[in-house]
């Protein structure tokens, strides 16, 4: 169907965006600048048996979080969305590892405006630029929309602030609301197409939909075969889903 051709487009092009490391490996986003950081792999891909429950994020952050990334990638008859894949979960993990501290980035100043192709140049690890970012937003919507926050507003109005956000149209109370955005948006496409053992992607049902074999170590028998569907399923760092 249309709509689903349209998602499938939307996240074959999001693969050359986001790092091959944050698809199939740990990559320099699940480094650690602490050995405790992230809970080791076994345990990172046990069924949970109850609902994950933040370990970074306030109650209100994680609304936030939940209704933002349900918008960016919303669910549909086909697919699910990010808060079927577990995006929440991969991005508040990422809050705790080496992304979200920034540790492995030079973050001395001096700290000036520069254009996009330099790469982040502010003095917050993405982990305050979320914090930050969340209370700004959603004071801006309060104000905005008869004291609601983000996570109280009906799709339409959540989808005006995330629009405004990516634009710079809405401006933020001490944080940039499109440098925030970057991250949110950026983030949201990690955990969708994310190796499971990140907590994101969950049952690779993303990789399934656009045909992402996944950590696979051999496709010698496929190179000849040029435009043959692959039949296998996916395999995740921690095995096959499915």
């Amino acid at each position: 169907m249309p709509h689903d051709n349209a998602r499938r487009g939307f996240l074959r092009h999001s693969i050359a965006i986001v790092p091959v490391a944050a698809l199939s490996s740990a990559g320099c986003t699940q480094q650690t600048p602490t050995a405790s950081a992230v809970p080791p792999p076994a345990e990172a891909t046990a069924a949970p048996s109850t609902p994950y429950s933040p370990s970074f994020f306030s109650a209100p952050e994680w609304a936030f979080v939940q209704a933002a990334v349900a918008r960016l990638i919303p669910a549909d008859d086909t697919v699910p969305g990010a808060i079927e894949a577990g995006v929440p979960e991969f991005i508040d993990r990422q809050m705790d590892a080496a992304f979200g501290h920034a540790a492995l980035w030079y973050m001395q100043g001096p700290f000036v405006e520069s254009p996009p192709e330099f790469g982040y140049q502010g003095k917050l690890p993405p982990r305050d630029v979320y914090r930050a970012g969340i209370e700004a937003c959603d004071a801006y919507c309060k104000r905005t929309f008869e004291g609601k926050a983000f996570a109280q507003l009906d799709t339409g109005q959540q989808d005006q602030v995330l629009k405004g956000l990516e634009s710079g149209e809405v401006a933020l109370d001490g944080i940039s609301a499109t440098t925030f955005f970057g991250f949110l948006l950026q983030n949201t496409k990690e955990g969708y197409l994310s190796d499971p053992i990140h907590g994101g992607n969950k049952n690779a049902a993303a990789w399934k939909m656009i045909g992402f074999p996944g950590a696979r170590a051999d496709f010698a028998d496929w190179v000849g075969r040029p435009g043959v569907a692959y039949p296998l399923p996916p395999v995740s760092i921690s095995g096959p889903q499915g």
